[in-house]
C-alpha cells in the first residue's frame, strides 16, 4: 500500500499545547473532563467480561485466547460498561491500552470507566484520538511507579488532557474514513503475517524432510518403527534421547564438580510472584548445549521454539532440560528434537511438564555422523534463507503499521484534511 497524500486545512491556529502544535482554525480545544463523566456502576456479574487491548481496544475477553489474566470468581465488584463508554487500563495507559467500547459488559474494578457526551464528541472519533501516538506519549509522562509493569495513571491527571474537537459532522467523516482505511491496512498486514506463517510452515516441512529422510531421495527406505519418524533410509537407526544426549541435571550436580567443569553455580535473590524473596540457583555454561523447555504449558499452548542451541556464556535456570551430545552432531540433534511432537510425552493436568524420564525415552532418527553433519549444514542454509525472507516481510508489516499510526494521528489532530 503506497503512502497516501492528503490536503491540509486552509487556515490553522495555535492550540496552546506544545505537543499538539497548530490545529485547524475552526476546531476547538476541550479537556477530557468536559466530554466524559467518571462512572463506577457495579453489581451486574452476569454481564460478559470485557478486556482492554492496546491493539484492539475494548473487546469481549472470551473472543481471544491470549489473555491470561484470571477473572475473579466474584465479578459483582466489576464495573459496568455500556456501548459508547470509555475504558482505560490505567496501569497500561502508557502503551495505549484504552478505547471506547462497542460492547456492553463488565471490566476489572482497577480500570477507569467513563460515559461519553456523544453529542459533543463522537465516541468513535474519541476512540481514535485517545489511542493515537501523540496521546500515548502524554500517558507515558503521567504514569508513574516503581516498575514499568506496575505503572499507574490517575483519573485526576487524565481528565485534564486537552482534545482537539472539530464539528460533529467532521468527526463522523474522520471516523468513517479511518474505519475504512485502517481495515484495508489491517487486511494487508494480515496477508503479510499469513505469508510469514507459510514461510515458517515451509521451513518446518523442509527440515522435517531432511531430518527424517536425509538428502538423497534415491536411497532404499525402511520402516523406522517410530510413528512420528515413519520411513528412514535403510542404513539409518532410531535411537532414544538417553543414548544420544546427556541430560545435565543441574539441580543435583555437586558444587565441587561444577567448579571443576564447564559450569559455575550462583545464588541470587529472586522476587517471586508470591511477593517474597526466594533463593534460586542457576548455572553458568560456556559451551554449546541444547536447551528444551521443561514447562509443558509452554510446549503445548504457546507454540514456542521447542529446542535451540545456546552458544557463548549464558545462565540457565532450572526450568529447562540441558542436553549435551554423547554422540552425534549438535546441529542435527537440535533440529531432530524440534521435529518431535512432545504432546504424548507431557504429563500433569494442572501443571503440564516434560519430565526428565519422559524426554530420555523420545526416539530420534540417527544417521551416520558425517551424514548428520551434512544435514545440519543443509538445515543452516534453509534457516538462513527463510530468515532473510521473513525479515523482508516483517519490514513491510512494520511500514504498514507505521502508515496506519501516522494516518490516524494526522487525521484526528487536523494535520490533514479529509
Amino acid at each position: 500500500m503506497e503512502q497516501l497524500a492528503f490536503p491540509r486545512y486552509d487556515a490553522y491556529k495555535p492550540s496552546g499545547v506544545d505537543w499538539l502544535g497548530d490545529i485547524p482554525e475552526a476546531w476547538s480545544i476541550e479537556r477530557i473532563r468536559a466530554v466524559t463523566e467518571l462512572k463506577s456502576k457495579k453489581n451486574q456479574p452476569d454481564l460478559p467480561v470485557l478486556s482492554v487491548y492496546r491493539e484492539y481496544g475494548v473487546i469481549p475477553k472470551d473472543s481471544r485466547d491470549d489473555n491470561h489474566n484470571a477473572t475473579s470468581l466474584d465479578t459483582s465488584n466489576y464495573k459496568v460498561v455500556k456501548s459508547g463508554d470509555l475504558v482505560v487500563n490505567k496501569m497500561k495507559a502508557w502503551q495505549g491500552s484504552m478505547g471506547v467500547s462497542e460492547h456492553q459488559g463488565i471490566v476489572s474494578p482497577a480500570y477507569i470507566t467513563c460515559s461519553v457526551d456523544a453529542e459533543h464528541v463522537r465516541p468513535k472519533f474519541l476512540h481514535y484520538l485517545l489511542r493515537s501516538k501523540p496521546y500515548i506519549g502524554v500517558y507515558n509522562s503521567l504514569s508513574y511507579g516503581v516498575r514499568v509493569g506496575q505503572w499507574d495513571m490517575h483519573y485526576e491527571d487524565f481528565k485534564h488532557i486537552p482534545l482537539p474537537i472539530p464539528s460533529r459532522d467532521e468527526q463522523d467523516r474522520i471516523a468513517n474514513f479511518l474505519d475504512q482505511k485502517t481495515a484495508e491496512i489491517d487486511e494487508a498486514i494480515a496477508k503479510k503475517q499469513r505469508l510469514i506463517e507459510l514461510l515458517k510452515e515451509q521451513k518446518a516441512i523442509l527440515i522435517n524432510q531432511a531430518v527424517t529422510k536425509g538428502l538423497n531421495p534415491g536411497v532404499p527406505m525402511r520402516d523406522s518403527g517410530v510413528e512420528w519418524i515413519g520411513e528412514v533410509p535403510e542404513h539409518w537407526k532410531a535411537k532414544k534421547v538417553k543414548a544420544m544426549l546427556l541430560n545435565l541435571d543441574h539441580r543435583r550436580i555437586p558444587l565441587s564438580s561444577v567448579e571443576r567443569g564447564s559450569m559455575e553455580r550462583r545464588e541470587y535473590d529472586y522476587y517471586g510472584a508470591s511477593g517474597i524473596i526466594d533463593k534460586v540457583e542457576d548455572y553458568l555454561f560456556d559451551e554449546p548445549l541444547i536447551l528444551v523447555a521443561e514447562d509443558g504449558a509452554n510446549l503445548v499452548l504457546r507454540n514456542l521454539r521447542l529446542a535451540f542451541i545456546a552458544k557463548g556464556k549464558y545462565w540457565v535456570n532450572n526450568h529447562a532440560h540441558i542436553l549435551k551430545p554423547i554422540e552425534g552432531d549438535i546441529e542435527y540433534l537440535c533440529s531432530a528434537l524440534e521435529c518431535v511432537d512432545f504432546n504424548p510425552f507431557i504429563t500433569g493436568a494442572a501443571q503440564p511438564k516434560l519430565t526428565k524420564d519422559a524426554i530420555k525415552n523420545v526416539s530420534l532418527p540417527c544417521p551416520p555422523l558425517e551424514e548428520q553433519r551434512e544435514i545440519g549444514r543443509h538445515i543452516g542454509f534453509i534457516e538462513a534463507g527463510t530468515q532473510e525472507q521473513e525479515a523482508l516481510v516483517e519490514k513491510e508489516v512494520d511500514l504498514l503499521r507505521e502508515l496506519k499510526a501516522t494516518l490516524i494521528s494526522e487525521a484526528v489532530t487536523g494535520k490533514i484534511k479529509l
